[in-house]
């Protein structure tokens, strides 16, 4: 049986009555009738009759063992002695009849939510590691990066790896990785209430080498904006889903972004050595101070494009933004260009690359265990030592 459909018995005598309330359960959805059997229901629907006391009885009987999950009751009997019984005996719902369609596929819905979160709840922590890639300006390579990086991450050992475009007027994942995908964060957005592990799983797009994929929505097309709460749930339920996830947050600094660096194990700003993008990377590096960030820590400078001899040297832009500059990926823009066009990535295409080496490097130098870094050699901000 689909864990989301759930194992209903009715103890109903009257059949008109029993027959409308099979009619609303069809029309909900997910709510299999069983009469009898060894599966214990989770939903009892319960006609009160004339022996209140016995009735009252029975519902405590089979909430305290365990027999039911809820129960829900139909009486044409509402004096206030048999209302305060229902409420104090632990039936979750309470219908005078005769009874009202709308109200009871309501209180059906609701209890699908509660069954819901209670999944998620019961799920073994897996608290997965939390990737967010900000671009100091625009086109400095911000997705060119989160997309290439979730590749790599994928590619080490045996985890699982979400990729989330949080780029919410400009998202190109798609393109970057030649997706067709029918669903996006926008109807996340819009379904926040019922939002569950299956519900995520038919909305992620799944590529070609392994990634988990959540494109991002256009306001331009009238889709409704996943608010701070909302990006706090997804995720929330990411996490527990997923060994790792990366965030492609694009230059956006809006309450909701903010939402998703905040709960970040790294940040990666991405800046290149021109006066502009090192200028934008240090405002933003204030602003991450001033909400309380540790920069050293959480931050962390990645100069995209690098050359050795561009007239801005690593000690500019280190001076500049007050940190250290974390990691440097090679200028190598004919390869990436390439990567992008075609809609594949730079492992893709070119596996021997230095570019692709080096994302791949940064990949493992985020993942790898403190203990393992002087071993392999790594510097105390993160550059390999020459």
């Amino acid at each position: 049986m689909d864990a989301n459909q759930t194992i209903t018995r009715l103890a109903i005598n009257d059949v008109t009555l029993r027959n409308r309330i099979e009619g609303i359960l069809g029309k909900v959805g997910d709510f299999v009738i069983q009469e009898g059997g060894r599966n214990r229901p989770e939903l009892l629907i319960l006609e009160l009759g004339r022996d209140i006391d016995k009735e009252f009885g029975l519902i405590d009987s089979l909430l305290s063992s365990g027999s039911v999950n809820e129960i829900f009751l139909l009486s044409s009997n509402t004096e206030q002695d048999v209302l305060l019984r229902a409420l104090r005996s632990g039936a979750k719902e309470f219908f005078p009849l005769p009874v009202k369609e709308n109200e009871v596929m309501q209180a059906l819905e609701k209890f699908k939510k509660r069954k819901r979160s209670a999944a998620i709840s019961s799920e073994p922590a897996k608290a997965g590691r939390i990737i967010t890639v900000v671009g100091s300006k625009g086109g400095v390579g911000t997705t060119t990066l989160a997309v290439n990086l979730a590749v790599a991450l994928m590619k080490r050992k045996s985890q699982s790896v979400a990729l989330m475009d949080l780029n919410t007027v400009f998202g190109d994942i798609p393109v970057f990785m030649a997706l067709k995908s029918s669903h996006h964060l926008g109807e996340i957005a819009s379904n926040i209430d019922r939002l569950d592990p299956a519900f995520l799983t038919d909305h992620m797009s799944k590529h070609s080498t392994g990634v988990h994929v959540l494109p991002s929505q256009s306001y331009l097309n009238g889709n409704r904006p996943i608010t701070p709460e909302g990006i706090d749930t997804l995720i929330d339920l990411m996490q527990r889903m997923y060994d790792i996830l990366v965030i492609d947050s694009g230059q956006s600094l809006s309450q909701t972004s903010l939402r998703a660096i905040e709960a970040s194990d790294d940040v990666l700003l991405v800046s290149t050595l021109s006066l502009p993008c090192l200028s934008n990377a240090n405002k933003i590096l204030h602003s991450f101070r001033n909400i309380g960030f540790t920069s050293e820590e959480r931050v962390k400078i990645v100069v995209n494009r690098y050359m050795k001899k561009s007239s801005l040297s690593l000690e500019d832009a280190e001076r500049s933004a007050g940190l250290k500059v974390f990691w440097t990926i090679p200028n190598d823009y004919q390869t990436t260009m390439s990567a992008i066009n075609s809609g594949r990535t730079l492992s893709q295409i070119a596996s021997k690359a230095a570019v692709t080496k080096c994302i791949e490097d940064l990949a493992e130098r985020l993942t790898v265990r403190p203990q393992e870094r002087n071993a392999k050699g790594w510097s105390l901000f993160g550059k390999k030592k020459s």
